[in-house]
């Protein structure tokens, strides 16, 4: 090893993508219990979902309002990173944003189980309905940039005011077994195609 530590930063470069594969397993995991069982789903269930200890999940986050934060971010990454992943391999910007809203939809179905909880006094709550705008509104915006570009749908659309439309007809797809917002949404995307 040289003198300014590079190998002591070699050796911990694999176990860092380790450490945050692994926090990512378990993120999903406690995304996909929070959906099935609601977000006060004993921890010892998250664990074995995720298939570690309990003193690992306690280990990354100490308190359920740390895991349901940390989840709700990594479920806003996943899908801001779509976004751009899907204008690069759809056969269409819009066939890219009938995609990217279906991936939305599920996160909002599934959001709405934190939605109480987010309601609470904790202030880590407070910052993340901001942080949600703010990383997806701008994806939303390339989509339909990109679809107005392109001649599919009109060009006078502004992202936030879609965003809240499909949010509008997600409310309540979590606790009506008979109500599937997702016919509605599709409807709406299909809507916004240009005449022909």
């Amino acid at each position: 090893m040289n003198g300014n530590g590079q190998g002591a930063e070699h050796v911990d470069r694999p176990k860092r993508t380790d450490a945050r594969r692994n926090k990512e397993t378990l993120l999903d995991a406690a995304a996909a219990v929070f959906v099935m069982s609601g977000v006060e789903a004993p921890v010892r269930d998250i664990a074995a979902k995720a298939g570690v200890g309990m003193g690992t999940i306690y280990r990354h986050f100490p308190t359920r309002a740390d895991l349901i934060i940390a989840v709700y971010r990594h479920q806003v990454e996943a899908c801001a990173e779509a976004g751009p992943a899907l204008l690069a391999t759809s056969a269409t910007p819009h066939a890219a944003l009938e995609q990217w809203i279906n991936l939305f939809v599920d996160f909002l179905v599934t959001k709405h189980g934190l939605a109480s909880v987010l309601q609470s006094d904790n202030a880590g709550f407070e910052t993340l309905h901001s942080y949600f705008l703010d990383r997806l509104v701008p994806v939303c915006t390339q989509l339909l940039d990109a679809a107005a570009a392109s001649g599919e749908i009109r060009s006078d659309l502004e992202a936030y005011a879609l965003m809240r439309g499909v949010g509008n007809l997600c409310i309540g797809a979590d606790n009506d077994p008979r109500y599937d917002a997702r016919p509605l949404v599709g409807l709406l995307v299909a809507g916004l195609r240009r005449p022909h």
